[in-house]
C-alpha cells in the first residue's frame, strides 16, 4: 500500500513541476539555513569528554585581600600558586592538577630553533583528561615532587624533531637546558579546551608538556593570564600575590563532590583565621559543562542567529502549508472520484501525506547542500571556533529528520482539507 502512495505522489509531484519545485525549494532553503546555525551549535555546545565531564570540576576562590576586596568583582578564575600547592598538598580528590600554558624554544638537532606553546602541570593531567600516549608513558608524581628534567611532546613534534620514531629517552633541548623526552603523545584533539581557556577556547594542543614544578624550576615563561593585587618581583614566586594557575580535580561520587566542598568552605575559613582576609572567598566548584556555560563558550549572536534561523524555518513551513493547501484542494475532483470508488477519508489522508513527506525529503537533500555551503561560509569567518565546524552523522541524519518532520507537519492541515472533500461534490463540480 505504501508503494502505490508513493508511486501517486510521485505522479501527482510531477505533473505541476513548477509547483512542485517551488514546495522543495521552500523546504531546502529553511533546512539549509537552520541545519547550518544548528551544526555550529552542536559543535560549540557539545559535551568534550563526554565520558568524564561530569567527574571533573574546576576549582575557584577569591583570596584577594580586605583592602583591595570589592564585591562586585567575579570570583577570579585561578588560584594563587599558594593556594594551588596547598590543595596538592592534601589531595582530597582523586586526581587533582595545578597548571599553567607556557611557550618554550625548542632547538633540533638541524635546523632553526622552534617557538612551540607548552603547558606546566601535573602528573594527573594525563588520566585526568584522557590524553592518549602513542610511545612510552607520563611521568609520576614523584616526579613533579623531584623536579624531575623530563617532558611529553606532541606527535606533531616528533614528527619535526625525529621523523615520527619512537623518541622515548631521547634529549629535548629547552633554551639552553636539557630535557629527558618519556613519552609522545598520540592522536588528542580536544576542542573547546575547557582545561585552559585563557589561551583562547579553540586551538591545536601544546606540544610540550613537562611537570609544573621543573617549569618553576627553569625559570620558565608563562603565556597564560596572571593578575595580581600588588607589586610583585617575581609573580611566579610561591607567596606572589598573583593568580595564575588553573586547578581541576577529579571527584567520581556525588558524595566524594560534597565532601570537597566542604573541605573548600574549611580551607577558606582557616586562610580568614590566618588573618589574609575576612570576607567569604566564595569558592567555586563547577564541572566541565558547568565551567563551559560560565565561560560564555556558545557566543550569544550564534544563540541569536540559531533562533533566526528556526524562525526562517517556521516561516518556510507556512508558505509550504499554503501550497500544499493549494495542490490539494485543486484535485478535489480527482480525489472525490478515488472517495466515490471507494477510497477512505484515512486512504487519501495519508496518501496526500505521503506526498508532502516525498517533498520534503527532497527538499532536505537540497537542504543538506545549501547547509554544506553555509558551514563553507562560516569556516571562512574570523573567529577561533570556525576551522571546527563541520557535520558529523548525527547532524546528517538530523537534517533528513528535520526535512521529513516539517513537512509531514506542514502537510497535515492540507491533507485533513483534502480528506474533508465530499465525492458527490468534488463530482458534480468536475
Amino acid at each position: 500500500m505504501f508503494g502505490y502512495y508513493f508511486d501517486l505522489a510521485l505522479r501527482s509531484l510531477k505533473r505541476n513541476k513548477v509547483l512542485t519545485a517551488l514546495m522543495v525549494l521552500t523546504i531546502a532553503l529553511g533546512i539549509g539555513t537552520s541545519m547550518t546555525t544548528l551544526t555550529v551549535m552542536h559543535v560549540l555546545s557539545g559535551d568534550p569528554i563526554p565520558q568524564k565531564s561530569a567527574q571533573l570540576f574546576r576549582v575557584r576562590m577569591n583570596v584577594v585581600p580586605d583592602d583591595h576586596f570589592q564585591v562586585r568583582h567575579d570570583v577570579p578564575d585561578n588560584l594563587t600558586r599558594r593556594d594551588a600547592e596547598a590543595l596538592l598538598r592534601d589531595a582530597r580528590g582523586a586526581r587533582q592538577a595545578a597548571m599553567s600554558a607556557g611557550g618554550v624554544v625548542v632547538t633540533p638537532a638541524q635546523g632553526d630553533p622552534l617557538r612551540v606553546p607548552a603547558r606546566y602541570t601535573g602528573a594527573d593531567f594525563f588520566p585526568m583528561f584522557g590524553v592518549p600516549l602513542r610511545y612510552g608513558h607520563a611521568w609520576s608524581r614523584s616526579d613533579d615532587a623531584s623536579r624531575a628534567r623530563i617532558a611529553v611532546i606532541s606527535s606533531e613534534l616528533n614528527e619535526q624533531l625525529f621523523g615520527g620514531k619512537d623518541s622515548v629517552g631521547q634529549t629535548l633541548l629547552v633554551g639552553n637546558q636539557s630535557l629527558q623526552i618519556v613519552g609522545v603523545l598520540g592522536e588528542w584533539d580536544m576542542n573547546p579546551r575547557f582545561y585552559d581557556m585563557s589561551n583562547g577556547t579553540f586551538g591545536d594542543s601544546e606540544q610540550v608538556f613537562m611537570p609544573l614544578s621543573t617549569a618553576l624550576d627553569m625559570k620558565l615563561s608563562t603565556s597564560g593570564s596572571i593578575s595580581c593585587w600588588s607589586n610583585a618581583p617575581d609573580s611566579l614566586a610561591a607567596d606572589a600575590p598573583c593568580l595564575w594557575l588553573q586547578y581541576w580535580v577529579e571527584l567520581d561520587t556525588p558524595a566524594e563532590v560534597s565532601a570537597y566542598r566542604q573541605y573548600l568552605g574549611n580551607y577558606i575559613a582557616l586562610q580568614q583565621q590566618a588573618g589574609r582576609f575576612h570576607h567569604s572567598g566564595s569558592p567555586q566548584l563547577q564541572d566541565v559543562m558547568q565551567w563551559l556555560d560560565f565561560k560564555g563558550v556558545v557566543p550569544s549572536d550564534v544563540r541569536l542567529q540559531m533562533w533566526l534561523a528556526l524562525g526562517f524555518l517556521g516561516i518556510c513551513l507556512l508558505n509550504t502549508v499554503g501550497l500544499l493547501l493549494a495542490k490539494f484542494l485543486r484535485r478535489s475532483s480527482e480525489l472525490g472520484v478515488r472517495r466515490a470508488l471507494g477510497a477512505s477519508r484515512r486512504a487519501i489522508f495519508l496518501q496526500c501525506l505521503i506526498e508532502a513527506g516525498v517533498v520534503g525529503l527532497v527538499g532536505g537533500m537540497f537542504g543538506l547542500a545549501l547547509a554544506g555551503l553555509g558551514m563553507l561560509l562560516v569556516r571562512h569567518q574570523p573567529t577561533d571556533y570556525a576551522a571546527f565546524i563541520h557535520m558529523d552523522l548525527r547532524m546528517l541524519l538530523s537534517t533528513f529528520v528535520l526535512a521529513l518532520a516539517s513537512s509531514l507537519l506542514a502537510g497535515l492541515l492540507p491533507a485533513w482539507r483534502a480528506m474533508q472533500v465530499a465525492p458527490a461534490v468534488a463530482i458534480k463540480s468536475n
